[in-house]
């Protein structure tokens, strides 16, 4: 793993279902009104549709997927209320290539920037540092342990909302893979760029390993 080159990335359509493969990180998070309303970057359509603070980070290094490898930080600030259905929907991403972007956002209404990632790995260490324009904005450390588990879709369910030009779109992507417990260090964030994380702690931190995952057709709600 190391940069993302995004200077030679050609233009690639893809849609919808994707299948992908990788690893990454997830951090689960109960974030305060208070936290979201000032650090959230909630959407219009978000903004009266929060009705929980539970919440979660995620960082992922897909090693394959329809348009090539990229790398991604999303925030997820919350539970959403939608036709009286519970979701999750993502109100900040960042990915590593324009191919990503742009099928993220045709595909499915995530709405993906572009910016640089650099992931450094020793041994069961990992830092990560995340540049928008050459702007660093996003830094973090990970020590995975070794206690193990597997994690999947069916025992944790995930739907996602986001607004497209077609209207909301409704996603219910399915994965699986093998968790590690993990201890996060060193956090820095330029809140202008994203949730400044660093003042607060996640309830939880796992790596997940050779997960598989599959980003359906979405529906309109």
């Amino acid at each position: 793993m190391g940069n993302t080159d995004l200077a030679n990335d050609e233009i690639r359509i893809a849609s919808a279902p994707w299948k992908l493969t990788g690893s990454g990180y997830i951090l689960l998070y109960r974030f305060t009104k208070a936290f979201v309303s000032e650090h959230g970057f909630l959407a219009d359509f978000q903004k009266e549709k929060l009705v929980s603070g539970w919440g979660a980070v995620m960082l992922v290094d897909y090693q394959t997927s329809p348009v090539g490898p990229y790398q991604e930080l999303l925030f997820i600030p919350g539970i959403f209320s939608f036709n009286k259905k519970k979701v999750f929907s993502i109100s900040k991403i960042y990915v590593s290539t324009q191919n990503s972007v742009i099928n993220g956002i045709e595909n499915w209404g995530i709405p993906k920037e572009l910016a640089e990632f650099q992931w450094s790995k020793e041994r069961t260490n990992e830092h990560i540092d995340i540049r928008k324009n050459g702007i660093p904005f996003f830094q973090a450390d990970f020590i995975r342990k070794s206690f193990c588990f597997p994690i999947s879709t069916a025992i944790l369910p995930l739907t996602i909302v986001q607004a497209s030009n077609r209207g909301l779109l409704e996603t219910k992507p399915t994965s699986s893979g093998i968790a590690y417990l993990t201890s996060l260090r060193n956090v820095k964030v330029k809140s202008e760029f994203f949730p400044d994380l660093s003042k607060v702690k996640p309830l939880l931190a796992i790596r997940v390993e050779n997960f598989k995952m599959e980003f359906p057709l979405p529906t309109l709600v």
